[in-house]
């Protein structure tokens, strides 16, 4: 789909959008009735990985009614400025909370190598929750070289650079309300 940046309101790079606002909604709605069902009656924890997955989480926990904690972590596998993951991954901001015996549900912008999330899923396993499932907003299939269970997946998406609802371009446009697609002729 391809709408002009006058009609959105929005000034971004790229003017095709992969997924549209109102599909965003709708299947984020959809994952948090899921979520909510799953973990009836639990002690669930959502772990949202800054900074990509922050937009995520907060439709998502609105779509949760049951109680839920929220905590945080942030990790990097990118150098300063770097499109491509370097491969090697450092936790910037660990969890507050201690997550031994709680249910825990990782929260993710995006899953496309499947390192950084393999990474985290051993440091949060070694730490003796209950449980531990990942909902990822989407899933880049194509590029995973790491096999990782992903338990909740919003949307699988083709091996393209998207920006948008969280997810950046050097930093910016997390706030827009749309995925949109980095074309090469926007780089």
């Amino acid at each position: 789909m391809t709408i002009s940046k006058q009609a959105l309101g929005y000034t971004s790079p790229s003017t095709e959008i992969l997924i549209s606002p109102e599909n965003l909604q709708a299947r984020v709605a959809e994952l948090g009735r899921q979520i909510e069902t799953d973990y009836a009656g639990k002690d669930l924890v959502l772990i949202c990985i800054l900074k990509g997955g922050l937009i995520f989480l907060t439709d998502l926990m609105r779509q949760i009614h049951s109680p839920h904690a929220i905590d945080f972590m942030a990790v990097s596998s990118y150098g300063v400025g770097a499109r491509e993951s370097t491969g090697v991954v450092r936790i910037l901001m660990d969890l507050e909370q201690d997550i031994n015996g709680k249910h825990v549900l990782l929260v993710e912008d995006i899953i496309d190598s499947g390192r950084t999330l393999g990474y985290i899923r051993d440091v949060l396993l070694a730490r003796n929750p209950a449980s531990l499932k990942v909902c990822t907003l989407l899933d880049k299939h194509e590029r995973r070289e790491v096999d990782v269970p992903l338990d909740y997946v919003g949307f699988d998406i083709p091996n393209l650079f998207v920006y948008g609802y969280g997810l950046d371009i050097d930093e910016l446009y997390r706030n827009l309300p749309f995925i949109g697609v980095l074309r090469e002729s926007d780089q």
